[in-house]
């Protein structure tokens, strides 16, 4: 008696019934973790059998030459081979083979608690798109962080993140981290070195994501050799990552209080000279008042720039302030405001050569002179700018389109 081979929609069906749902992935960047790898596997292993969530452990190596491999296997990780080298790229090839709704991050030293993960499971359980651990609440063992990150780069850093994004994350760089997996992945997450880790929260923050804390605990690495992190390096490059998503910080409000300031002082001078302590600031100090002016407009163009183009690439999320100021400032209104500034400079400029022509072009009383010139040649210059800067705009404004 001969039985009838199921169909192939209903072969898939019994192949997705026979698959247990999983849960929960634990995914851990490994370049030469030797020594640590098992003892971290073991440990998340019995937390998720202890806690009986269905669950796996993804080892993300990053190109191991130690046999970190053969050691995953053997514990019961699934090894994904990610030849990108970077923390970043590991984890990014770590997440996208993950099966789990929920996915919960750790480094393969040692220095996390694997065995307590509840507290991050329960709470992305109840909705929260991000867990982040903050080793700060939670205790930081004698040896675990060097003196130098715990007083100086975390805090700074942190401090950092939370005043240019309004985070709520007391502690941007802690490594063991939850987070549900639909939600990180549709943040588009792209930087592969150390700055992965504060990239996740800032993007997290912008995009109106639920992020919470919970206290988690770092102990001193079981590694005797050096970590990959380099402490001024990886700093630098996470302040750089910060700098670059707040363009309002790198760029709008430096360069608005430069223009402030030049403007300022332009107007103080403009009548005469100005005696302050004995010291006497004349025409040269104007000279740089409107430096300070160009530099800061140029400054807050880039500003505009940049938010324009991180938006258009996907890298920061819609802005509703800056649509509203993009339907003002259109290519025409920036070209009617620079054909005005040039007019004003123009108009000053042809002042000055009448007051030239009024000495019989000959020698000029320099300080009252430069008060006509000085002013002129900023505004042609800005009005040129704002030319140029129209229609650059307008071309990024395409791409939005």
């Amino acid at each position: 008696m001969s039985t009838a081979s199921p169909l192939p929609e209903q072969a898939g069906h019994l192949d997705a019934l026979a698959e247990p749902e999983i849960e929960l992935s634990i995914v851990m960047p490994c370049l030469n973790e030797a020594e640590t790898l098992a003892t971290c596997i073991d440990k998340a292993m019995r937390s998720l059998h202890d806690n009986g969530i269905a669950g796996e452990v993804i080892v993300a190596d990053n190109g191991s030459t130690d046999g970190s491999q053969e050691i995953a296997l053997r514990h019961g990780a699934r090894v994904v081979p990610v030849a990108r080298k970077g923390y970043g790229s590991a984890l990014l090839g770590g997440i996208a083979a993950a099966r789990g709704k929920y996915i919960i991050m750790g480094d393969s030293d040692d220095s996390y608690d694997f065995t307590d993960l509840m507290p991050f499971v329960n709470k992305l359980r109840e909705g929260f798109d991000l867990v982040m651990g903050n080793r700060f609440r939670g205790g930081i063992k004698p040896g675990a962080m060097p003196p130098l990150h715990r007083y100086l780069g975390n805090p700074v850093l942190t401090g950092i993140g939370r005043l240019l994004f309004k985070s709520p994350c007391g502690d941007f760089h802690c490594g063991l981290r939850g987070f549900n997996r639909e939600a990180i992945q549709k943040l588009d997450l792209r930087t592969t070195g150390m700055e992965f880790a504060s990239e996740m929260v800032v993007k997290a923050t912008l995009h109106g994501l639920r992020i919470t804390e919970v206290p988690t605990t770092l102990s001193p690495d079981g590694r005797s050799r050096p970590p990959h992190l380099r402490s001024w390096r990886d700093g630098w490059r996470h302040l750089r990552f910060l700098l670059m998503y707040s363009p309002r910080w790198l760029f709008l409000y430096p360069g608005f209080l430069l223009m402030l300031a030049g403007l300022l002082v332009s107007l103080w001078l403009l009548p005469g000279p100005r005696v302050v302590g004995g010291v006497t600031f004349d025409v040269h100090t104007l000279l740089f008042a409107a430096m300070a002016i160009v530099v800061g407009y140029q400054a807050v163009i880039f500003a505009l720039f940049t938010k324009v183009f991180a938006i258009s690439e996907g890298l920061l999320p819609e802005d509703p302030r800056l649509n509203r100021w993009c339907s003002i400032i259109t290519l025409e209104t920036g070209l009617i405001a620079g054909a005005l500034l040039i007019l004003g400079g123009i108009t000053g400029a042809l002042l000055a050569v009448n007051l030239w022509g009024a000495q019989s072009f000959g020698p000029l009383d320099v300080s009252r002179s430069l008060r006509l010139v000085i002013p002129s040649v900023t505004a042609i210059t800005l009005g040129v700018q704002t030319l140029f800067s129209s229609f650059f705009l307008s071309i990024l404004g395409l791409r939005r389109r």
